[in-house]
């Protein structure tokens, strides 16, 4: 077997495009380096508009296995584009984890999420000028209860050929129960599968790249374990950044942000795909 032969091909996707003119020029600049394969956009972010989109779209020109999705975003402290979405927060999305009680309680009405997550495909399409190469979601929301129906209908109906994000890693069971945070996600993705296969919808085979953000971590250490068991084909999520005053009024995850884009933009970080077998193609 050649050595290309035996890479594992890899999505390394930046979420967050389009929640600050920081964020994006991280992502943008980790594109050019090739250092990303995949970014995903917020179209209801408040750093979206169409200057945005183009630097964007130049950059991931200059490096042709980016692939471009939608961040759909339907969670506090975000705004929904449908006027009559339900339910809300005052004028805001709930915070994520109200919305997800609320689907576990069988509370959320799926069409209200149809017809938003059809808007803010919509207007990626208008944006862009073509539907997404995939779909994933801000806070792992197309994973939740009652939001997942709606979520893959509206995908299946307004861009089938899109691939869709689940949140399930491939690893033995004893490696799963390590990280409550990804076992939650591991359980509503088992979930979400089933669905996306019924609608015909692609998803990617396996995903890492949780982790608690609220601790100061050795983000070289977690991309190791992250690569570690991921199949060919499988996606680990990032969300490189640089603070600025948008993004602070907007997320607690800010520093965090900053030195996932110290290591990624680093030497250490393609001496770790070469020797983990690993390319992102």
């Amino acid at each position: 077997m050649s050595e290309a032969a035996s890479l594992r091909r890899i999505w390394l996707c930046a979420d967050d495009y389009g929640i600050s003119p920081g964020v994006n020029r991280a992502i943008r600049d980790l594109i050019e380096r090739g250092r990303l394969n995949a970014t995903s956009v917020m179209m209801v972010g408040p750093a979206v508009e169409r200057g945005e989109i183009e630097t964007l779209q130049a950059a991931a020109k200059s490096s042709p296995r980016c692939a471009i999705g939608l961040h759909v975003t339907l969670s506090a402290p975000f705004r929904p584009l449908t006027m009559h979405f339900r339910p809300l927060d005052g004028d805001m999305f709930m915070p994520f984890p109200k919305l997800l009680r609320s689907g576990l309680m069988r509370r959320l009405d799926r069409e209200f999420f149809r017809g938003e997550v059809k808007a803010q495909l919509a207007a990626f399409a208008d944006a862009f000028g073509r539907a997404p190469d995939f779909v994933d979601g801000h806070q792992h929301v197309q994973l939740f209860p009652q939001v997942r129906d709606g979520f893959v209908a509206a995908v299946a109906e307004a861009a089938p050929k899109a691939w869709v994000r689940q949140g399930g890693r491939a690893l033995p069971l004893a490696r799963r129960l390590a990280s409550p945070k990804a076992m939650v996600l591991d359980t509503l993705s088992a979930q979400f599968r089933k669905r996306a296969g019924s609608a015909g919808l692609v998803f990617n085979p396996g995903f890492a790249g949780a982790y608690d953000f609220t601790r100061a971590t050795d983000f070289g250490a977690l991309m190791r374990q992250f690569l570690e068991g991921l199949p060919d084909g499988g996606l680990v999520m990032c969300h490189p950044g640089f603070v600025d005053e948008i993004l602070a009024s907007l997320d607690p995850m800010t520093d965090v942000r900053e030195r996932e884009h110290a290591y990624l933009a680093g030497e250490a970080f393609p001496q770790l795909l070469a020797v983990s077998h690993v390319t992102l193609g």
